[in-house]
């Protein structure tokens, strides 16, 4: 059963971009590794990695020569490295990080099918490279996820106790509530972020788009008051779901985060600290009973939830919502950008001017 659920949910959720936008070659003599359309750079490695269920994935290392920092960037669902070679680099540049940035499997070059398990697979390859080959060590690695990306990102972040921080940027609380705004945890659901932040020790920033209609920015938001370390969020007005790094603010609150958790935690603000909750059951694990949800627990703990704006806030009831013929055909796209990428290059051009847009924002 859970085999076949799965697989139901790898056809919802994923939907790399076909066919993928970079190609990988390698010298004969040297064994060197580069991506076509981008010429090989010094602090850059293109590298394969083996995941524990035996696929082959395809990772970009960016090294900065002032770095303290490593970042682990889980992208979403309709990219691959070659949308996104561009935006490593800057984000290394800007915030002075080393930064490992991977494709899930079955996405771009990389081996196998997408699903969640895979997923959970692919990211501890990543970060077992970074140990091992790069050095470097718990405590200096920084988690990024995107929207779905959040999901490995997570669930990796609540079993290492010693992250420097995490990033989670339109993030999920799960893959079901994307679609269906439900009470508690079912167990054929996907990415339970919600039962999982919990347990996450580190600081962790929110970065969510208010006009964001793939995932509504009240996911954000309830992530955000679910978390034991919490870091001031940032909401970008008007933002959507896949335009965030075309704001100034983005990068600005970005560096702000990266250079405060870089600090002793003696010199840090201090952040408030959630109590302990009860530990979470794991997502793979399909054959447990449901329970109710950590959602459940929040509106217990807060009487009076304040007021928000946005139409699936768990803190206002769900049982107030309702559908529209519009809202049930946009659960029908995935948990990412949804819509399947075209098959033309119009996509990857229209990356590579929003990278260009990126530069000069960032530069001014």
């Amino acid at each position: 059963m859970g085999g076949v659920t799965s697989s139901m949910a790898a056809k919802l959720a994923f939907f790399p971009p076909q066919p993928p936008t970079y190609e990988l070659e390698e010298e004969a003599e040297s064994g060197l590794v580069t991506m076509t359309r981008f010429p090989h750079r010094e602090n850059v490695e293109i590298m394969r990695l083996t995941t524990r269920r035996n696929h082959q994935i395809v990772a970009v290392y960016v090294r900065h020569p002032m770095a303290v920092s490593t970042v682990l960037y889980s992208h979403g669902n309709a990219a691959d490295l070659g949308q996104l070679y561009d935006l490593f680099l800057q984000l290394s540049f800007h915030l002075r990080v080393n930064l490992l940035g991977y494709d899930y499997s079955g996405y771009g070059q990389s081996a196998g099918k997408p699903s969640e398990n895979n997923t959970y697979a692919d990211i501890e390859a990543a970060y077992k490279c970074l140990i091992e080959k790069f050095g470097a060590k718990e405590e200096e690695i920084i988690l990024y996820g995107q929207s779905v990306g959040s999901g490995p990102t997570v669930d990796l972040a609540s079993r290492l106790p010693n992250l420097r921080a995490v990033v989670l940027h339109s993030p999920i609380l799960s893959g079901l509530r994307v679609m269906y705004p439900v009470k508690r945890t079912y167990w054929f659901d996907i990415y339970k972020n919600i039962d999982k932040i919990p347990h996450v020790n580190c600081p962790v920033l929110i970065i969510h788009g208010t006009a964001d209609d793939v995932v509504d920015c009240s996911h954000g938001k309830q992530l955000w008051e679910l978390c034991r370390e919490k870091y001031e969020p940032l909401w970008i007005k008007g933002g959507k779901h896949c335009d965030l790094e075309l704001y100034p603010e983005y990068i600005k609150h970005l560096k702000k985060f990266v250079t405060t958790v870089e600090k002793p935690r003696s010199e840090r603000p201090i952040w408030r600290i959630a109590d302990r909750v009860e530990p979470s059951r794991r997502s793979t694990d399909c054959m447990e009973p449901p329970r109710r949800s950590t959602d459940r627990k929040l509106k217990l703990r807060n009487k009076e939830p304040p007021k928000t704006e946005h139409r699936y806030s768990s803190v206002d009831g769900f049982d107030k919502i309702k559908f529209s013929l519009d809202h049930f055909e946009k659960s029908r796209r995935s948990v990412d950008c949804l819509e399947r990428p075209r098959k033309n290059m119009d996509q990857i051009e229209r990356g590579r001017k929003s990278v260009d847009r990126l530069d000069r924002i960032w530069a001014g």
